[in-house]
Parts: structure tokens; sequence; C-alpha cells
């Protein structure tokens, strides 16, 4: 039996920075996560997509993001149990909650965070007969290394953040990209929508809307894509390519999760966000893109912001009676669990003549 203060289901970044978050108020955590390595999507799905909204990086790597995390969360030392799906739950008649996985391993804590992003996912395919023929042949639904596509042609077909950002990306590293979306319109970010139409005047992105790809062409791999343009009923066109990849977002499923008892609203966990982003069920919470609460933005800043909030109301859970009073750390400086201490920089006062 594994004990710990909070258990974290979900090893993504929101639930690495809850561990940062924990370890200033002294408690101690425990991260469960079905994927074999800590990060989530991150690591997972686009370790090398850019993220351009994380305070003070104007720009960072999925993957280091994650490094960043790991590295930040070390000096508290958390625990890991990785590869293994959270399967059970059960309250405990002491008020602890004990979590059993697909594989056995049981884990007890007092506090239980949710943090598994979307969930189990798989993406949203498109709707072509002959598609799973070419995957791993030239068909991808995620990036995770662009080198693969260097010097080559490279057609994305989607309208959302994803085939924006990663369109962008790869101009610079493809022969040739070309970004084919349904609607004139896109969802994603304005400025992104922006910069490809800046490529796009600049002849560096070729953009085809409204239009679809609606078939793939090769022998063992793929060759190109038919491309139906909605404004000509009955035309259709080869667009000779080596890579199709298709990004439509992921559908989330949230797993053996869904049978806790806790409150579901469209696939994600209803939580009160007034107060501590706690569920239904009294000692589990749950924070990130997992939860939903009216105004709820999908935003990695909004889930370590969740987090933050989580941990002081856990914190009053673990301690009951005690009171904490909040201090900064510039003030404060960090104390790690392995009895190491980072001093905040001592005030420098200086008179004025």
């Amino acid at each position: 039996m594994i004990k710990t203060d909070i258990l974290i289901i979900g090893a993504g970044p929101t639930g690495l920075f809850t561990v940062f978050e924990a370890g200033l108020l002294k408690l101690k955590c425990h991260l469960i996560d079905a994927l074999p390595q800590a990060g989530g999507q991150c690591s997972e799905i686009y370790p090398k997509k850019p993220i351009y909204d994380i305070p003070a990086y104007p720009e960072i790597l999925a993957g280091d993001l994650t490094e960043k995390l790991l590295e930040q969360c070390k000096q508290f030392e958390p625990g890991f149990t990785l590869g293994e799906r959270a399967e059970t739950i059960e309250k405990q008649d002491d008020g602890t909650f004990v979590v059993t996985t697909n594989k056995g391993t049981q884990h007890q804590a007092p506090v239980v965070a949710i943090a598994g992003g979307l969930g189990s996912f798989e993406p949203r395919k498109p709707l072509i007969d002959n598609i799973s023929s070419f995957e791993d042949k030239g068909v991808e639904y995620f990036i995770k290394d662009p080198e693969i596509y260097r010097n080559k042609r490279v057609v994305i077909a989607g309208g959302g953040d994803s085939a924006l950002d990663w369109s962008i990306f790869l101009s610079d590293i493809a022969s040739e990209v070309t970004l084919i979306h349904r609607r004139n319109e896109f969802r994603g970010a304005l400025d992104s929508v922006d910069k490809v139409q800046e490529l796009k005047n600049s002849g560096k992105i070729n953009l085809i809307t409204p239009a679809e790809v609606i078939n793939v062409i090769g022998h063992t791999k793929v060759e190109g894509v038919v491309v139906h343009q909605s404004k000509n009923i009955n035309e259709e066109s080869i667009l000779e390519c080596d890579h199709f990849v298709p990004l439509f977002g992921l559908s989330p499923k949230l797993g053996p999760i869904a049978n806790w008892g806790l409150e579901i609203e469209k696939n994600a966990i209803v939580v009160n966000n007034a107060l501590d982003y706690q569920t239904n069920i009294p000692g589990i919470f749950a924070i990130g893109d997992v939860n939903t609460y009216p105004g709820k933005l999908k935003l990695i800043l909004c889930g370590f912001h969740e987090a933050t909030l989580m941990c002081q109301a856990a914190y009053k859970i673990i301690n009951p009676g005690k009171r904490y009073v909040l201090k900064y750390t510039t003030v404060s400086g960090i104390d790690g669990f392995d009895g190491t201490r980072k001093e905040a920089p001592k005030a420098v006062v200086k008179k004025i003549e």
C-alpha cells in the first residue's frame, strides 16, 4: 500500500504543478498515470509542439515544459505509478481513500486530486474509407517529431489551434505545407489565423478553403490526397504529398473514473469553482481539463490556478484545525522534503543621501 497526503490521478502539467504547490505546504504527493512517462499529452502526443501562453515563456515546446515542471517539483520528491490506470476507489472508515490500479497497485490518501486532462483519448478521424490503410505510412493524427517532415510535402487538414500552429511551425521545416479546411473561417487564436494568412501571402503555406480531403492515394505509402472544393460541387483535384495529417481534435473518455459516483457533465467532472474545485464527493477534487464549471477555459494556465487553490483546501482537510498563513516564496524561500532550503534573497536597504 502506497500512502501519501495527496494522490494525484494524472501526471500532466496540472498534476506536476500540484506537486510543487503541495510541497510548499509540506504535503507529500504521489501520481498515477496510464502513460509510461510523466507529461500527459505534452509528452505523448505533441512533445515538439510550441506553446505560447505560458507566463514568462514567449514560446516553449510541450516536451520542454514537462521537463521544467519535473525539475521544479523534484525537490519535493513525488512518487510515481506510471503505466497503470486508476481503476477503482473506495472510501475507508477513517475517511481516507484507497485507489487501486488495473495492475492491482493500491494507494491510500486523505485527498484525491483528479488531474487526468481529457482522460483517455483517441483522435477524431476523417470519414475516408481507405485512411486506415495508410496509418503509419504517411498518415499521422499527432505530430510527435517534426523532423520526419523535413523537406517533405505535408498536407494538414483542420481548422483549430493544432492545425494552425503546426502549419506555422512546419512552414520552416517542410518543403511544402498545405492547410485544408472545410470552412473559410478558423476556430483557432486570431493571431495564429493572421500568421497563416501572412505565410500564405508570402508563399510559404498553401491554403485551400472551403475544401476537404475525401481520399488518400498511394501504393505502399501516401503519395497524394484527393481534394474536393466546396465552391464547385463536381470539382476534385489530386494534390501530391508525402504526409497527410488530419488534426480534428481528440475524442475524450473518462474511463473508469466515470464510475466513481462523481457528477459528470458532457464527459467532464463538475466541481465547485466558487471554493476549491472539489467534486460532489468531499475529499475528491478535479483540476485542469478534466473538470467543468461555468466559464471554464481549458488552458494549462487555468489548471495551474486550480491546482494552487485545491492545495490550500487539501491542507485544511489533512490538518483540521490548523491555520495556514500564506507566505510568498520571495519572502519564505522553499523548503524541500530532503531537508534542503532555498533561501529568499535578503532585502537590500539603500540610504538616500
